[in-house]
């Protein structure tokens, strides 16, 4: 900025020229003093420029409604939605976020850099405010084969760009608390910048390691206790509330007048179905005012707080010299979004997006399944005993259960029976060959297969069913369509959702993903008689990951994550 516009925003704030735009009579949130001060909001280029009577060019009459900074999403992965960065845009701005903190550790384990490149690349120019976390953990754990292998050397290639942060969240916490070298390379690489936390159920001694080796945040707290002994050492918290992991209602019940400036909201993973259905932070702040906290408080946890952990100094509040990225609502009950700003400039309206993101490249993202030939005989498991160690699963819940079963066998080999059916993990990126076999209880499948490449967190190809010919089948329709979901019957393809963009998103609108899902997830209850007590497209891409208890399988095999390491399916 220049003496001359410096001085034109004086002159505008002094009352002595008109305003570009006018927000008159709002009620305007104030989340400095937590007051609702009635007035006008003075616009001059993108920025608010002053609070009280002003006459603008441009006047917009509120009539009394109330006008809130828009909201910030703390800690999200974009690919969860399972589109592009763009439509990603066009699902949440009209719900009134427009600021996220991303962390692409999904299309990093898929293409390395150069999918941490793409999520900056594609969300350039966009309305949405798209800053980036390195991933820190890709690939999550030595036990699987991903598309990439980052280490601190490479990372800092990107730490310089306009749009990062800092360093993404932290799985590796053993590493942290044990003083890894690589793993303390990458915090040393991010020179000052914010680091993420993910270190569920650490505390005492091993959780101030933790934190004095600069882990900043954490968003995985599930109980009172663990967010409580976090704040208590100066951590930020995140209250997640998505779609897997939803802490919102245990942990708010904990937040007072005297934490609360250390709280922010995240959604971290939330699906095309809960996006368009509840929103984005806006259904954080709506549950967290339904749970009985103060609305200006839950805005503040939206907006401010965010801004401030993460640097973004221009961010977060209604007050001179902000960016005019402001929220228009009926009431601070029901807390309805009418209208969102971003820089002033009208972006959505009536939960519709009024903008178009143009032509967008994902070309270098396609092409991302490299599988070789399969045949039933690959997907043999060698039973001779006929016991073997089981993925059992729970019902709304990430967890397995390791457990035995007496099984099947025909030929020396299992054969699919009493709900225990065979999946695999084939691993996609560099045509290694590997497949990992295992028996899982519980899903409920018959006469047919599901097939996903999103399978966490290097997204393998995962299959599971209970003929071998119908896992063949959808193996062989991921690799046609270039990677996503498929259902077969039978011998037949049911549908498939094309998910071509790293074999994790689609470059289509979401409301169509969301159809074709909605049609899918229907299928597999009526048809193949999935188990209605999980989502099996949602179960199918965890079982995958061996950083969530008990037993889990990859590329490499059945993995037992309690003993971390690998175990035979036969019980010997």
């Amino acid at each position: 900025m220049d003496i001359k516009a410096l001085k034109r925003r004086i002159h505008i704030a002094r009352g002595d020229r008109k305003a570009e735009l006018v927000f008159k009579d709002a009620n305007i949130v104030d989340v400095f003093t937590n007051r609702i001060i009635r007035g006008d909001v003075a616009i001059c280029d993108g920025r608010i420029v002053a609070i009280g009577n002003y006459s603008g060019k441009e006047e917009v009459d509120l009539d009394g409604k109330y006008l809130s900074p828009s909201f910030i999403d703390g800690h999200v992965h974009i690919e969860s939605s399972m589109v592009i960065p763009s439509e990603f845009a066009k699902a949440i701005l009209p719900r009134g976020t427009t600021t996220i903190i991303a962390d692409p550790h999904e299309i990093a384990n898929v293409k390395g850099l150069e999918g941490i490149r793409y999520i900056l690349d594609e969300s350039k120019n966009l309305p949405l405010d798209v800053y980036i976390m390195l991933p820190s953990c890709v690939p999550a754990t030595p036990f699987e084969n991903s598309g990439a292998i980052l280490k601190a050397d490479d990372l800092m290639k990107l730490i310089d760009e306009d749009r990062v942060l800092g360093l993404g969240e932290m799985m590796n916490y053993p590493g942290v608390i044990g003083g890894d070298e690589e793993v303390l390379k990458k915090i040393l690489m991010a020179r000052g910048k914010t680091v993420d936390g993910h270190g569920p159920m650490i505390k005492g001694k091993e959780l101030n390691a933790y934190v004095i080796a600069g882990i900043g945040t954490e968003h995985e707290c599930s109980t009172v206790e663990e967010m409580m002994e976090r704040l208590s050492l100066g951590m930020y918290v995140h209250i997640r509330e998505g779609s897997a992991a939803k802490n919102l209602k245990d942990l708010i019940k904990a937040v007072d007048k005297d934490n609360l400036r250390r709280c922010i909201f995240c959604t971290d993973d939330k699906q095309p179905r809960d996006l368009i259905k509840d929103g984005s932070i806006d259904y954080n702040i709506r549950l967290a005012i339904e749970e009985g906290m103060d609305p200006i408080d839950c805005i503040k946890m939206g907006s401010l707080n965010a801004a401030e952990c993460y640097g973004l100094k221009d961010k977060g509040a209604i007050a001179p010299g902000y960016i005019a990225d402001l929220v228009v609502l009926d009431d601070l009950e029901s807390f309805n979004v009418l209208k969102v700003y971003k820089k002033g400039k009208l972006v959505a309206k009536d939960k519709k997006a009024l903008f178009e993101p143009g032509n967008r490249d994902s070309s270098n993202m396609i092409g991302t399944i490299n599988i070789g030939d399969i045949g039933v005989e690959d997907l043999a498991i060698d039973i001779e005993n006929g016991r073997a160690n089981v993925i059992r699963l729970k019902p709304h819940s990430l967890i397995t259960e390791r457990v035995e079963r007496e099984v099947r066998i025909k030929d020396g080999g299992f054969e699919a029976c009493q709900d225990i059916l065979k999946v695999a993990v084939i691993e996609r990126h560099r045509r290694t060959g590997n497949i990992g076999l295992a028996l899982v209880e519980g899903f409920g499948l018959e006469n047919g297969a599901i097939a996903s490449t999103i399978a966490h967190d290097s997204h393998n190809m995962i299959v599971i069913g209970d003929r071998d010919e119908d896992m063949i089948l959808a193996i062989e329709e991921l690799k046609r369509v270039g990677g996503g979901i498929t259902i077969v019957e039978a011998g037949e393809v049911l549908e498939t959702l094309s998910l071509k963009v790293g074999g994790i998103m689609s470059d289509e609108p979401i409301e169509e993903v969301d159809r074709r899902l909605s049609d899918m997830l229907n299928m597999a209850y009526k048809k193949l008689k999935v188990v209605e007590d999980i989502d099996p497209f949602m179960t199918l891409s965890f079982i995958a990951l061996p950083v969530i208890p008990d037993l889990k399988v990859t590329d490499l095999g059945l993995f037992d994550v309690g003993k971390f390491e690998f175990i035979d399916v036969e019980l010997k």
